[in-house]
């Protein structure tokens, strides 16, 4: 439950939201099925409002939900306040600025990094974008999209650069544990002086933050569980209203998911990675011997 909705942020209130009304659903015995045919919503609506993908939610469908199942006139008043929320303010990634360069998927993920406690990041091929350099983001953009105005690319930078405060916020900042691929150690993006200060980087934040890990899987450890791709897993302060969610992207697409399977699936192999991988003070060596060796 959130304790202080005055300071909570609109994409906290729509999972909160979400889950409560789910748990209140299954408190009633009721399927989505059943709920939709009351209210002659589509079955997709309901699924929206339980998983907080919609960008703003409307009081009047939470007062209708509460009706069918019964709700208290206390959690009524609670959930008609996270609906508030949404409808009265717009998350920074929301912004007319912003809102145009990122496409629908990544929109998800940004929802839930914002409110999560900690990212598990696996990546085989690029830096974690948490700990991407503005310089090293500019490569990446300025190459794999083609025929982005000036104006896009630098929103889409900005974009990546403000997820980062994440990092920073005074009141319980994101933990952030990355494992590294020796291969994004060793791919050149944008010469020598971007790879330096991108990797000096990674080095900076590993020692100065404590709620950064870093952890690198060399070449020398063969075959390991993260062969199938980069993905990140999201875990939340109160795992009983939040499960864990999976991110993952690919060239055409990026999605999330929350089925128990696949969660568990990842956080095994997030698991079985940090084990396999040297230790963050070892890791960091292999970082700064890939920078000597720039």
């Amino acid at each position: 439950m959130i304790t202080d909705i005055e300071s909570a942020t609109p994409a906290l209130c729509r999972l909160q939201l979400g889950s409560e009304l789910r748990q209140l659903r299954q408190a009633a015995g009721l399927n989505g099925r059943q709920v939709v045919r009351k209210l002659l919503w589509s079955s997709s609506k309901l699924t929206r409002l339980e998983t907080g993908d919609n960008a703003s939610v409307e009081p009047s469908d939470v007062i209708a939900l509460c009706e069918i199942y019964g709700a208290s006139k206390e959690k009524r008043a609670l959930l008609q306040g996270y609906a508030a929320v949404t409808k009265t303010r717009r998350d920074w990634w929301q912004s007319p600025t912003y809102r145009p360069v990122i496409p629908p998927g990544f929109k998800a993920y940004l929802g839930l990094e914002a409110t999560a406690s900690m990212v598990q990041n696996y990546a085989s091929e690029f830096v974690p974008g948490l700990l991407q350099t503005e310089a090293y983001v500019r490569e990446i953009y300025g190459s794999a999209h083609h025929g982005l105005t000036d104006e896009e690319l630098d929103n889409l930078v900005a974009v990546r650069m403000t997820r980062q405060e994440a990092l920073l916020r005074k009141e319980s900042p994101l933990k952030l544990t990355a494992i590294i691929n020796e291969a994004v150690l060793r791919r050149a993006v944008g010469g020598s002086e971007v790879m330096h200060e991108q990797l000096s980087h990674i080095v900076a934040a590993a020692t100065e933050r404590p709620n950064v890990r870093v952890q690198v899987i060399p070449f020398s450890l063969g075959l390991h569980p993260g062969m199938n791709g980069p993905f990140v897993v999201l875990q939340f302060s109160d795992r009983s209203v939040l499960r864990p969610i999976v991110y993952l992207e690919n060239l055409g697409d990026a999605w999330v998911s929350r089925r128990e399977g696949d969660v568990e699936r990842y956080e095994e192999a997030f698991t079985d990675l940090q084990a396999m991988a040297p230790g963050p003070q070892a890791s960091l060596s292999l970082v700064k011997q890939a920078i000597k060796e720039l």
